[in-house]
């Protein structure tokens, strides 16, 4: 039996450019022997981007940031809601530099569980979050949301206090090792692929090699 062809995503609920890789990441495991491996990987918005806090009416309060950095910004928001809407999503500009640390240990402690608890997990901490309806720095919240995908929450807190941030920043570790400097990077064969206009690509190799594997005379079948 063939072994499955993984394709590794890194992820961030504070990325919308994230978000939007979601639902066609999952779309990759349609085609056969393909399997999608979602891990966590906080980025430092900060290192890049500056940073910025807003209040509720969207009026700027505080900001490490230079002028360069706001039209990235505002750019890769207009960006992100004009592809959004085509997709019925919701995308609000969040009103500071989330540590999102906890939401990725909620990520881990939901994969345990299996697909189906980590993808309920996952759609709702994304969909939520960028509609400003989660708080993804408590762990009452993000406890509440494994529960409801179904996970089993005994010992997450004690998970989220200790093992789990450990864990979060060892992936982060080798995920910058290996390369990775933003999200969604998906890493097929060693090779980076930032963002998701690179899917189609992506799709096609795989698409290639699961071709390829198949048992002669599978296609005739």
């Amino acid at each position: 039996m063939t072994e499955p062809r993984t394709v590794t995503l890194y992820t961030d609920y504070k990325s919308p450019y994230a978000y939007l890789a979601k639902d066609p990441a999952y779309a990759l495991e349609d085609i056969a022997g393909v399997r999608l491996d979602v891990l966590p990987c906080v980025l430092n918005i900060p290192d890049f981007l500056g940073s910025a806090r807003l209040d509720e009416a969207g009026n700027v309060v505080e900001q490490q940031r230079s002028a360069h950095q706001w039209r990235r910004v505002k750019y890769s928001y207009m960006d992100c809601r004009r592809q959004a809407r085509k997709r019925g999503l919701t995308i609000r500009g969040t009103v500071k530099i989330w540590d999102t640390v906890l939401g990725a240990c909620g990520l881990l402690w939901a994969k345990r569980q299996g697909e189906a608890v980590f993808r309920g997990y996952h759609d709702r901490v994304f969909e939520r979050f960028w509609k400003r309806e989660l708080d993804i720095e408590d762990v009452a919240v993000v406890t509440a949301v494994l529960a409801e995908a179904g996970a089993d929450t005994a010992g997450f807190a004690a998970f989220a206090a200790g093992e789990g941030p450990a864990e979060v920043a060892r992936i982060r570790v080798d995920a910058e090792e290996a390369g990775v400097f933003g999200t969604p990077t998906f890493v097929l064969d060693g090779e980076l692929f930032w963002g998701s206009e690179h899917l189609p690509d992506i799709r096609e190799r795989l698409a290639c090699y699961c071709a390829a594997s198949a048992p002669a005379g599978s296609a005739n079948r």
